[in-house]
């Protein structure tokens, strides 16, 4: 048996239901890249295409390059990749960029900033959840 590694419900695998609007389709399971392969220059989905240039050459995160996680289609494609950003938060975000210099008015050949910013808005991420769990355990 397999469990989604986020909300913990049974998941299977086969049958025609991934996707569907039933219990089968929302607990189908789903492989996710803890850091998108698409950051190495790498896409199972550009097949026969040209390998982009990276944004990251080494992974920042020790160890992860390559690992993925099991997930229900809902944890995997409605939470993961769909993530509630409100103006607000861009607003806040573009703050935190502005003040650590990684805004730019002009691109330029360099990745080096998308690069920081990604890392930055794991950052921010991790901050987040670490504070949250703190806060949970507490009451």
């Amino acid at each position: 048996m397999e469990y989604c590694a986020i909300c913990g419900c049974q998941i299977h695998r086969g049958g025609k239901d991934y996707a569907k609007p039933n219990i089968k389709g929302r607990s189908h399971a789903g492989k996710h890249h803890y850091v998108a392969e698409r950051f190495f220059g790498r896409s199972a989905t550009r097949k026969g295409e040209s390998p982009r240039e990276p944004i990251f050459k080494n992974c920042p995160w020790a160890g992860v390059e390559g690992k993925s996680g099991v997930f229900c289609y809902e944890c995997h494609e409605e939470l993961l990749h769909n993530p509630v950003l409100l103006s607000e938060d861009i607003s806040q975000f573009a703050e935190l960029v502005r003040l650590r210099g990684l805004n730019e008015s002009q691109k330029t050949a360099s990745k080096d900033k998308i690069r920081r910013r990604i890392e930055l808005l794991h950052e921010v991420i991790e901050k987040g959840i670490k504070a949250l769990l703190v806060a949970e355990k507490r009451r």
